[in-house]
């Protein structure tokens, strides 16, 4: 026999090999898979009427002939023959992809409706009842069971009962995996959501369950991580603070909230879309780019070193509205009383900024409504335009201008344009084409969208567009969970937003008549750190016959307290003085000695101070002024305890001051707090010794506390309110114990000594105070006497006059 050449015999055996691969691919891919069961629980409801009941159908459409098999369990609490009846009614609507053909379809619906069936699930013994239906089930048809879904599309007080039946009677056997989907709301506030997430994780690990946000299923907002990092060549030097000039992410309804006011009254808008959906949005925008984008450890770990960045929401930061017809509404629906006023807003502008190398001064404005004059989403990114054109503008094609708007659109549907769309203007950057099945849009190229006609962006488009839920339930199917909400984010979520609304409680929205009738009503704009309507409202204080004394019937109280000069106002009339006081006392500084030294107290009282100073003092002459701190509790600079950690957030990030001009305490040396033979104390009086001209400050800002302490200096110390040393340590009975203090000695050496005392709280101590000698032992805030400067008081009324 004759054996053919190596070389030949070679390339047989490869071509038996790719052939033998390839056949064994077709066989494994049509091989059976295992067996999954889908419980939808709240299958009658309207979320699964109008979605969930088609990304299933979806499901099975994409899913059953890659070797899986299926059962779809609807459960409710309605009784069976009821359930059945609501939920084959939904199962009639279902829909298929428009290149399937009419009678295929049907035969498809049909099938589906074979493998689905209605459970009433209220007891353990139910949910007991519905894993041996499953596992007999298995048995009979020689299944194996891959995993089971649990969709809870139920309100959230509800999960933790039905979380605990699922645990104990329903779940899975080995070798089987669980998922369970939760919709929201998470929560209400930050501690409700950690306790809701702390229950949930008794019954489930963190990997079983996936959050849903709808919006991260959408196309437009899905493309958003891909297109940056398909055009990371040319956004690398675009995307930062050098070139945003500001970033929009604005969900609008045209419908108001009629039928929906029991949830409404309790979340608003600010809970309902912004906290969550547009917030998640933004982490898409503004976080650095995972290397890895399909690796959802490290797409959390980018997100949350962004949730870290952002700054602090206050009141100032948003504007509310709530359109007329809402109050009638909530009295009808929830049978109010016609007197009963709801301050639910329906409508919230709210400004955001982070504070990042890449972000820093870049305004993230999130605004969502209800009853506006569009149904639209879209994410627009501004960018800066430097260039002057000499052409005139008949004579350029606009396209290619760069005095055009330069902007990129993540245009999330409706509106219109109508369907999802990605935009970049053409003056910016061509794009790579968004991943997938997008095209390029030919049509309508004179629709003018945001300034610009669509001829004058790259524009795309899907082929095909999909629903968000049908996209959403095929990631959990694939357990694909880079697209829902793990619990450390959705805590860092309400971290960010549980401040601003607590303080906007009491808050009066804007009313609007709704839809066009809006016309410039809810217009806002950008004033400093803070967001204001445009249109500003005449608000007119009146003084019935008989009626207290309002704010306007005040100016500025100029009298003595304790034979020194005492300022009283209401409370930001106290501040604007205090801080225009601050100014002048730079200013004379600077010009007497070509520096200003200021010693500033921690705590609460003085932050709507250093908040005014930022936003409202640009002449101050920050460059020639030393910072140092009054007082200092024993924790690290970055705890939020920590004096200098309050002065770093309502302060120092927002002004331009040398860094070598920041004085903090020395509490944290050797990896130890406050421990006396570390001498942090006595580095600090030798670094003012040094720097300050006879360790006289120009001017040391004070507070008193309720038992009649002030810096850090407390009723009978031991340290501090006598001798000689300028710095001591100290112990306060409240916590954190350990604290480190200037000295009244050095205190006493000050040009200007600034008492400041805010709040009814103070009233009792203020009183007391006024009365009483010099007793520093008991009272250290008497010790406070000036050697050769000036002490001032400075306290509202609350304080000095209840």
């Amino acid at each position: 026999m004759l054996l053919a050449e190596p070389w030949l015999w070679n390339q047989d055996m490869l071509r038996i090999a790719i052939c033998a691969i390839s056949i064994l691919g077709s066989v494994l891919a049509h091989a059976p898979q295992g067996h999954v069961s889908i419980i939808l629980l709240g299958a009658t409801g309207d979320l699964a009427k109008k979605y969930l009941w088609q990304g299933l159908f979806q499901l099975y459409l994409d899913e059953a002939s890659n070797g899986h098999s299926f059962r779809f369990h609807g459960a409710a609490l309605n009784p069976p023959e009821q359930g059945w009846q609501l939920m084959t009614q939904a199962l009639d609507k279902l829909s298929c992809p428009l290149d399937v053909l009419p009678e295929s379809c049907a035969e498809l619906k049909g099938q589906f409706l074979k493998l689905s069936q209605y459970w009433q699930l209220q007891t353990a013994e139910d949910y007991s009842t519905l894993s041996q239906d499953i596992e007999t089930r298995l048995q009979q048809e020689g299944l194996r069971e891959a995993g089971r879904i649990f969709y809870f599309s139920v309100p959230a007080f509800a999960y933790a009962g039905i979380a605990q039946h699922i645990n104990s009677s329903c779940r899975p056997g080995p070798g089987a995996w669980l998922r369970v989907v939760l919709e929201k709301p998470f929560g209400h506030d930050r501690r409700s959501a950690q306790e809701l997430s702390k229950e949930l994780g008794t019954f489930f690990r963190e990997e079983e369950m996936y959050r849903v946000d709808h919006y991260l299923g959408k196309q437009a907002v899905a493309q958003i991580l891909p297109f940056r990092d398909q055009n990371r060549n040319a956004l690398d030097r675009l995307w930062n603070r050098h070139h945003v000039d500001r970033v929009e992410i604005v969900m609008k309804e045209t419908v108001d909230a009629e039928g929906r006011i029991s949830f409404y009254e309790e979340y608003g808008v600010i809970r309902d879309v912004i906290q969550n959906h547009l917030t998640e949005i933004l982490m898409y925008v503004a976080m650095e780019l995972p290397r890895n984008l399909s690796n959802p450890e490290e797409l959390l770990r980018c997100k949350l070193q962004t949730f870290r960045a952002l700054r602090s929401l206050e009141k100032g930061n948003a504007v509310l509205g709530q359109y007329q017809a809402y109050q009638g509404q909530v009295q009808k629906e929830l049978q109010k009383p016609s007197g009963y006023m709801s301050l639910t807003p329906t409508f919230a502008g709210v400004l955001l900024q982070i504070d990042n190398l890449r972000w820093e001064g870049v305004p993230f404005i999130l605004m969502s409504g209800k009853a506006l004059d569009e149904r639209v989403g879209y994410v627009r990114i501004i960018f800066k335009n430097r260039a002057y054109c000499a052409q005139s503008e008949s004579h350029r094609d606009s396209g290619k201008s760069q005095c055009q708007p330069r902007q990129i659109i993540f245009y999330i549907g409706h509106g219109t344009l109508g369907s999802p769309a990605v935009l970049v203007s053409r003056n910016l950057f061509k794009p790579s084409p968004p991943l997938g099945s997008w095209q390029e849009i030919q049509e309508m190229p004179e629709l003018h969208l945001f300034g610009q006609r669509l001829a004058d962006y790259y524009a795309y488009r899907p082929r095909q567009e999909r629903d968000a839920y049908s996209v959403l339930i095929s990631h959990i199917f694939h357990q694909q969970k880079n697209s829902f909400i793990t619990t450390e984010n959705l805590l860092a979520s309400w971290d960010v937003w549980t401040p601003l609304l607590d303080s906007i409680t009491q808050e009066v929205p804007r009313l609007y008549p709704g839809g066009n009738g809006n016309e410039h009503l809810l217009d806002f704009e950008q004033e400093g750190n803070q967001v204001v309507f445009v249109q500003r409202e005449v608000e007119q204080l009146v003084s019935n016959p008989g009626s207290g004394p309002m704010p306007s019937d005040f100016r500025v109280l100029k009298a003595k307290y304790r034979q020194s000069p005492l300022v009283s106002a209401w409370p930001e009339e106290l501040i604007a003085r205090l801080a225009s006081d601050i100014e002048v006392a730079a200013e004379r500084a600077v010009r007497r000695s070509g520096e200003f030294h200021l010693a500033l107290s921690g705590g609460a009282s003085p932050v709507a101070l250093f908040q005014r100073l930022a936003k409202w003092h640009y002449n101050f002459p920050w460059d020639h002024t030393h910072l140092w701190l009054v007082d200092e509790r024993c924790v690290p600079l970055t705890d939020p305890e920590s004096n200098f950690q309050g002065l770093h957030v309502h302060l120092l990030q927002h002004i331009r001051v040398p860094y070598c001009n920041i004085h903090p305490m020395p509490v944290h040396l050797h990896r130890r707090l406050c421990v006396e033979e570390d001498q942090g104390a006595e580095l600090y009086a030798k670094e003012i010794s040094a720097l300050v001209t006879n360790s006289s400050f120009d001017l040391v800002l004070l507070g008193l506390g309720t038992d009649g302490h002030t810096a850090s200096l407390f009723p009978h110390s031991p340290s501090g309110l006598e001798g000689e040393k300028l710095v001591v340590l100290t112990e306060s009975p409240a916590k954190p114990h350990q604290r480190m203090s200037l000295s009244l000695s050095l205190i006493n050496r000050a040009k200007k000594v600034a008492v400041l005392v805010m709040g009814k709280r103070k009233k009792d101590i203020a009183l007391q105070v006024s009365r009483v000698g010099h007793e520093p032992k008991k009272w250290p805030i008497s010790g406070v006497l000036p050697t050769s400067g000036q002490l001032v008081w400075y306290m509202d009324y609350d304080a000095f006059l209840g």
